[in-house]
C-alpha cells in the first residue's frame, strides 16, 4: 500500500561491527596486544551479526526458569536456559573471553581480553557476567596454590562443558561469587554464615545469600564466618563422589535487566566448601576476585558507551529532517559529538587499565601499585557515567529508540547494573580513598601517571592542581568522596587522551570536561570545537 511505503528510516545496523572503535584497537596496539587485532575485529563481526544479535535477543526475551523439583518430587535446583545461551557462552569461552589469559605467557593477553570483551559484548550483556566471575577467580584461588593446581587448568582451557558433574571430571569449568546477605549487602563483614570445620579439613556451611548470580556455575567462592573471622571457601556444586552438594536454590531475582543471566538466592545446609587463603582473611583473599571484576564492569561500562554512540551515531546519519542528516544539523552534531568523546575516553583509560593488570600479574610492582587507585576512580565515574550516556544515545533515536525492536531499551535497563555491580558508587568511592590511606604507593603511581601529562594543556595543568589542593584539607573528606573521585577519573581521561589521543577528541575532553566550559547535559560542547573530527572516528568503521 503507497501509504505504508517506507522512507527516511535508517537501514539495519546488524552485519556491520560496531564495537571496534579506532581508540579500541589503538589501545590493543599500545598496550601490547597488537598480535589480537584480527580476532578482535572477528568478534566484533560476529557479535553484531544476524545470528548473534538474534540469539542474545532471545536470550533475554525468554529469561532461564527455576525448576527446583523434579516430577516425582526429587530437589534437582537446576535452572534451566534458552540454547542461544549456551552458544554465547560457549562462543565467548572459545575466544578466551573467561580465565584463558591466566595461562597465557604472550604479554598483552589480559588487553587482549579486555578488547575482546568490549567487541563481543555488543551481542549480550547477560552471560558476561559468569565468563567475567571465572576470569576473576584465578588470583584468588592462587592464594591456596593445591586448589589453584587442582582447578586453575580446568577453568582455563577453552571448553564450554555445561553437564552437571565433579567439577574434576569435566573439561572445563565456570566459576561465580557468592558473598551478599539480605542483612549487610556490601558490609559483607555483617555476613552470618557459619563455617565449622570438619575432620577431613573441609568445611561445612550454613546460612543464606542474598545474590548469587549464575547459579548453575561448577564452583563459588563464598564467604563465611569461622571462629577468627570472616573466611573464603570454595563451594562446589558437585561432590567428587558425584553427590550433590547442600547446596539450594530459593529462586531467581526478577531483575530490571540482564535477564539473560539467571541470578538467586541460594541456601547452605552443612554444604562442603574449603578453605581458600587463611582462616580469618576472607576479605583480603576475595578481594583479589573483585579487584578482576571491577575491571569488567569497566570494560563492559565502555562497551555500552560504544554502542549507545555507534546506534546513534547511524541513526542521525541516515535520517532526514528540515531538509538535512540529523548528523548535519549543529545542534545533532554538538550532542554525538559529546557522547563520542566520553565514549572514547571510556575505551582509552579501560585499555590502559587492562595493560596495568597484565603488567602486574607479569610482576611489575609498580604498575600494580597503579592498578589500584586508577582501577577505583575508573570503575566509579564509567560504570556512573554509562546511565546518563545511555539516555542521550536513546533519545537520538526519537521515537524508534523508545521501542523495544531498537535494542536501546534493553541497553538502557543494563546501564544501572555495572554501577551497583562489585561496589554501587559509594564504595567505588570510599575505597579509592581507603587506598590513599593505606596504600600510599598506590596514589604516587597515580599521580605519577597523570604528570606524565603535565605541561602539554594549561587547562589540564590548573584542574590537576585544583585536584591536589582537595587532599591538604582532610576534614569532611568521605563527604566530598564523589566529587574528588569523579576529578581523579577525568584526570586520568584526560591524560591519556593528550598523550595518545586523537587531538581534537583530546581537546575537546580538557575544555568541557576540565577547562569548565561545558554544561550539565550531553550537547554542551564549546564553541569551535571540531566536530566534524570527533564524529569520524565515531563512524562504523568499514
Amino acid at each position: 500500500m503507497s501509504t505504508h511505503e517506507v522512507t527516511n528510516q535508517a537501514p539495519p545496523l546488524v552485519g556491520h561491527d560496531i564495537s571496534t572503535h579506532p581508540a579500541l584497537i589503538e589501545g590493543l596496539h599500545r598496550e601490547g596486544a597488537g598480535w589480537a587485532e584480527a580476532e578482535v575485529r572477528q568478534l566484533g563481526a560476529l557479535g553484531n551479526s544476524e545470528q548473534w544479535q538474534e540469539a542474545g535477543r532471545l536470550a533475554n526475551d525468554h529469561p532461564p526458569v527455576l525448576r527446583t523439583h523434579d516430577r516425582y518430587g526429587h530437589r534437582v535446583d537446576e535452572v534451566e536456559y534458552l540454547p542461544q545461551y549456551h552458544d554465547l557462552m560457549r562462543t565467548a569461552v572459545e575466544h578466551g573471553l573467561h580465565a584463558a589469559p591466566w595461562a597465557d605467557d604472550r604479554p598483552g593477553a589480559h588487553v587482549a581480553r579486555a578488547a575482546k570483551v568490549v567487541s563481543w559484548g555488543v551481542a549480550d550483556a547477560g552471560h558476561l557476567c559468569p565468563i567475567s566471575m571465572t576470569y576473576a577467580v584465578v588470583p584468588a584461588l592462587r592464594t591456596t596454590p593445591e586448589l589453584a593446581a587442582a582447578y586453575e587448568p580446568l577453568l582455563t582451557n577453552r571448553e564450554y562443558d555445561r553437564e552437571l558433574r565433579a567439577p574434576l571430571t569435566k573439561r572445563g569449568l565456570i566459576a561465580g561469587m557468592s558473598m551478599t546477605e539480605k542483612q549487610g549487602g556490601s558490609d559483607v563483614r555483617a555476613n552470618t554464615t557459619r563455617a565449622v570445620v570438619s575432620a577431613d579439613g573441609s568445611y561445612r556451611l550454613t546460612g543464606h545469600k542474598w545474590f548469587t548470580s549464575a547459579p548453575m556455575s561448577d564452583l563459588f567462592l563464598t564467604l563465611a564466618q569461622t571462629p577468627t573471622g570472616l573466611s573464603c571457601f570454595l563451594v562446589p556444586r558437585v561432590l567428587p563422589d558425584g553427590s550433590r552438594n547442600a547446596f539450594y536454590l530459593q529462586r531467581l531475582k526478577d531483575k530490571l535487566g540482564n535477564k539473560s543471566n539467571a541470578s538467586s538466592e541460594v541456601e547452605y545446609q552443612d554444604a562442603v566448601g574449603w578453605l581458600v587463603g587463611e582462616e580469618g582473611r576472607g576479605v583480603p583473599t576475595i578481594i583479589e576476585m573483585v579487584n578482576m571484576t571491577r575491571l569488567d564492569c569497566a570494560l563492559m561500562a565502555a562497551g555500552g558507551m560504544r554502542i549507545g554512540t555507534a546506534q546513534a551515531v547511524h541513526h542521525a546519519t541516515h535520517r532526514h529532517a528540515f531538509g538535512k542528516a540529523l548528523i548535519d544539523q549543529p545542534a545533532m552534531a554538538n550532542v554525538l559529538a559529546d557522547l563520542a568523546i566520553d565514549s572514547e575516553a571510556a575505551t582509552t583509560v579501560v585499555m590502559r587499565i587492562a595493560g596495568a593488570v597484565d603488567r602486574a600479574a607479569r610482576g611489575d610492582e609498580a604498575e600494580k601499585a597503579f592498578r589500584r587507585v586508577a582501577l577505583s576512580v575508573t570503575k566509579y565515574w564509567l560504570c556512573k557515567r554509562l546511565a546518563s550516556h545511555t539516555v542521550e544515545a536513546l533519545e537520538c533515536l526519537g521515537g524508534n529508540g523508545y521501542i523495544e525492536d531498537s535494542g536501546m531499551p534493553r541497553l538502557y535497563r543494563e546501564a544501572p547494573l555495572v554501577s551497583i555491580w562489585e561496589g554501587s558508587g559509594n564504595v567505588a568511592a570510599l575505597d579509592t580513598l581507603r587506598a590513599m590511606g593505606k596504600e600510599p604507593d598506590a596514589i604516587e603511581a597515580f599521580f605519577a601517571e597523570l604528570a606524565l601529562a603535565g605541561g602539554l594543556d594549561s587547562r589540564y595543568d590548573d584542574a590537576l592542581a585544583m585536584v591536589q589542593k582537595q587532599f591538604s584539607d582532610l576534614d569532611d573528606l568521605q563527604f566530598r568522596a564523589r566529587r574528588i573521585v569523579e576529578q581523579m577519573a577525568m584526570l586520568l581521561q584526560g591524560s591519556l587522551l593528550l598523550r595518545t589521543g586523537a587531538p581534537a577528541v583530546a581537546d575537546a575532553f580538557v575544555a568541557s570536561r576540565l577547562g569548565g566550559d561545558w554544561g550539565v547535559a550531553y550537547g554542551t560542547l564549546p564553541a569551535g570545537t571540531d566536530t566534524a573530527a570527533i564524529l569520524d572516528r565515531a563512524r562504523i568503521q568499514g
